[in-house]
């Protein structure tokens, strides 16, 4: 798989601008560049969405330059696509789901965990039509039954989570799985009837519902259900680097965790309206107003994680949920203990 892995054919200039509604993040000043204490780096984020809002202040403010560092944003459009990106070195740190940087481990390339988004796991959410609620045809999770559900791409964090819920409500073995791309290709997919159910974002929740077309049939915001499907905190997004990187450049990964750090003490102490007046014309334009804002309402109520770090007790929920044969087997998962794949050093360090 390694191999495979460098045998991508990587167009990097569609990577380096983000999609519809965004902002080109990587045109800097040239003095800036010029006067990067810790040299530049390429930081690929899986998707666009309002759950990324640390990263999109961090740019917004200019922290990273303030630490000493020219960092260029990519859209990489996908968990499996930033983790390949990130095994060819064609990225320096990838955020996407934190299995991604446990595949990618266990595939060969060891990757390190070192700063982490969430306490729950934001896009678990499941999205049907609302006509297919209101006739009787899905009104529980279990109705999904035989029937197909979009994510992002097999393999990615979009995937285990609606292979873990299926399997969790006894029919995973009765259920198609479907990889369709982006969070917006997946929407549009389930809008027009060719998938039964989706796994969504807060804001693909909302857009639906606000289009009056869809209806949420599980919701990570509803801690009762949350606590009983996933038993606790779970980390989601996070972001991650070769573990060969730390020696290489540590004092780079220290400077990107404290800018990162600043970017989450802005949403710690922001309002919602605050946190989208700042950031949706240049980086959310694509989606509606109000559904961003519902969106970033929910992540501070107990989504995003107001410290950054990854706790040992939330890794072994993630990795007992990639275990049981849903995405490796437990004596595979035994290869990647806590203390192999996540670093937390350096948000300790930005927090002193």
């Amino acid at each position: 798989m390694d191999q495979e892995l460098h045998r991508l054919p990587i167009d990097r200039r569609r990577f380096i601008a983000v999609s519809a509604g965004g902002a080109l993040l990587a045109a800097l000043p040239l003095c800036a560049r010029a006067a990067a204490k810790f040299g530049d780096l390429d930081y690929g984020i899986a998707s666009v969405d309002p759950l990324y809002a640390a990263a999109y202040v961090t740019f917004k403010n200019g922290y990273f330059e303030q630490e000493g560092l020219d960092v260029k944003y990519l859209d990489t459009q996908s968990g499996p696509r930033t983790k390949q990106l990130l095994a060819a070195r064609e990225i320096f740190v990838g955020t996407s789901g934190v299995s991604d940087a446990i595949a990618l481990s266990l595939a060969g390339k060891q990757a390190t965990v070192i700063y982490g988004f969430d306490q729950r796991v934001p896009f678990a959410n499941l999205l049907i039509r609302k006509d297919d609620f209101d006739s009787g045809r899905i009104k529980t999770v279990k109705d999904l039954a035989g029937k197909t559900i979009a994510v992002t791409q097999p393999q990615a964090a979009t995937w285990l989570m609606a292979t873990y819920i299926a399997d969790r409500f006894g029919f995973v073995k009765d259920v198609t799985i479907r990889g369709l791309g982006d969070f917006t290709t997946m929407l549009g997919a389930l809008k027009s009837k060719q998938v039964d159910a989706s796994i969504a974002t807060i804001s693909m929740l909302d857009t639906a519902k606000q289009q009056g077309w869809g209806h949420t049939l599980f919701d990570v915001s509803d801690s009762a259900s949350w606590t009983e499907t996933f038993g606790g905190s779970l980390p989601g997004v996070g972001c991650y680097v070769l573990a060969d990187s730390i020696g290489r450049r540590g004092d780079a990964i220290q400077a990107f965790v404290k800018a990162m750090r600043r970017g989450q003490a802005v949403l710690n102490g922001s309002t919602p309206d605050q946190i989208i007046g700042l950031i949706y014309d240049g980086y959310l334009g694509s989606y509606d107003r109000a559904a961003t804002l519902r969106a970033v309402s929910v992540y501070k109520s107990g989504v995003w994680s107001a410290d950054n770090l990854v706790s040992p007790e939330a890794f072994g929920r993630l990795t007992k949920i990639m275990g049981g044969g849903r995405m490796f087997s437990d004596d595979e998962m035994k290869a990647v203990p806590y203390g192999r794949m996540v670093d937390m050093s350096f948000v300790t360090k930005a927090n002193a």
